[in-house]
């Protein structure tokens, strides 16, 4: 029998969150489980993790001084979605060994830690840019599958675009490692890649693997996401708090950023008849004679663009609405960014504009977490026996 039912304890599954932001991921795997403890670097989002979670929730500081005597109990599962800018396409290329995404190798250490204190956490997941599967040419991610391997967890990656979920083009990489002794269920894992969560990208990454990690790989699957009715539109604040609707001629300067093809988008939203909400990003390009002009380019598919943390006014997202001949335009405001990462709106966001932007930019999606806890970890930690914990 399980040691949590001869306790009396409550059966919910249980997890450390690090990297924690706002707790995004935490929202997704939402009250049927159990936070122990959860840890990021930054003071201001663990503000805000505490206003949302509860004082003394979050443990603020780095992970390299965070030890295994510091995480209470043993983990059913440990989410890392540990800094991309490393491994982004628009970041240095310092991949695993910079500084940022480097806290990666801290990370593993304090889950070898509890691996060598008989704490192995069932679960181990790890989230990102997809631009792990490249970076240095597939080294880091076979570094990091090989690290998985040598500690006796098999593992996988998955990638899954938030725009099934909600309407953010958001694709990202989900690596989820398993303890060598955990039973899978049918259904979880497939004999061959499957094109829904297997991208050529992952292929070509999962081909570079020392034999030893492709031993250990697992194509995890799951049922496609039901058809998403939820529009970009749907999401629009008429009245937003954090931000202000752009004056008739801020419009008009935008729209003179906009090349042909982009004032062709903006003509077609005007000739449907119907109101529509288009995502901008400010772009640098080259014009006809090979200057640099920054362009404005539009979007009107009923999806906002990737969100990304603002470093500098062009990676702010902006809006455009067009309702017949009438263009108004604006920043995104910091609502909107929540619901684009899939969170209530009850949740409490930081009262500055960047602060909050910042925090949803560089979260996870909730509901991508929810289906893969409703589809994998929770069929997992299911089908284990009463006293595995025990014996791990």
């Amino acid at each position: 029998m399980s040691l949590m039912l001869i306790l009396g304890e409550s059966p919910m599954p249980n997890f450390y969150e690090f990297f924690a932001g706002g707790g995004m991921a935490r929202a997704g795997l939402g009250s049927r489980w159990d936070c122990l403890f959860a840890n990021d670097f930054d003071r201001k989002k663990g503000e805000t993790y505490e206003a949302n979670w509860g004082k003394g929730a979050l443990s603020v500081g780095d992970v390299k001084k965070v030890e295994a005597k510091d995480l209470p109990g043993q983990a059913d599962l440990v989410w890392g979605s540990f800094p991309c800018q490393d491994l982004s396409l628009a970041g240095g290329g310092a991949g695993l060994k910079g500084e940022r995404s480097g806290t990666f190798w801290p990370f593993w250490r304090l889950m070898q830690s509890l691996i060598q204190d008989c704490r192995a956490p069932s679960i181990i997941v790890l989230e990102n840019v997809c631009g792990a599967l490249t970076s240095h040419q597939g080294k880091d991610f076979a570094a990091i599958c090989a690290a998985f391997a040598r500690e006796n967890y098999r593992c996988g990656g998955m990638v899954i675009d938030a725009a099934d979920f909600v309407p953010q083009s958001r694709p990202r990489l989900f690596v989820i490692g398993v303890r060598d002794d955990v039973i899978l269920p049918d259904g979880v894992i497939a004999s061959e890649p499957v094109n829904d969560w297997h991208t050529q990208a992952l292929r070509n990454a999962h081909a570079k693997l020392t034999p030893r990690a492709k031993s250990n790989w697992l194509w995890w699957t799951m049922p496609r996401p039901p058809i998403r009715n939820l529009r970009f539109a749907d999401l629009i604040e008429d009245s937003p708090k954090s931000v202000n609707w752009h004056t008739a001629a801020e419009t008009k300067q935008l729209l003179s950023m906009m090349s042909d093809v982009n004032l062709e988008k903006v003509k077609a939203a005007k000739n449907t008849g119907r109101r529509m909400v288009g995502a901008i990003y400010k772009r640098t390009r080259h014009d006809e004679t090979g200057a640099k002009v920054q362009r404005a380019e539009i979007r009107f598919d009923d999806v906002a663009g990737c969100l990304r943390t603002p470093a500098g006014g062009s990676s702010r997202q902006l809006i455009m609405v067009v309702d017949g001949d009438k263009v108004k335009s604006r920043l995104i405001s910091t609502r909107e960014t929540a619901r684009l990462m899939g969170l209530p709106d009850d949740y409490i966001l930081p009262a500055r504009y960047n602060e909050a932007y910042h925090l949803t930019g560089d979260g996870v999606v909730a509901p991508v977490v929810r289906y893969l806890a409703a589809h994998i970890f929770e069929p997992v930690l299911k089908a284990q026996p009463g006293d595995m914990k025990e014996a791990a």
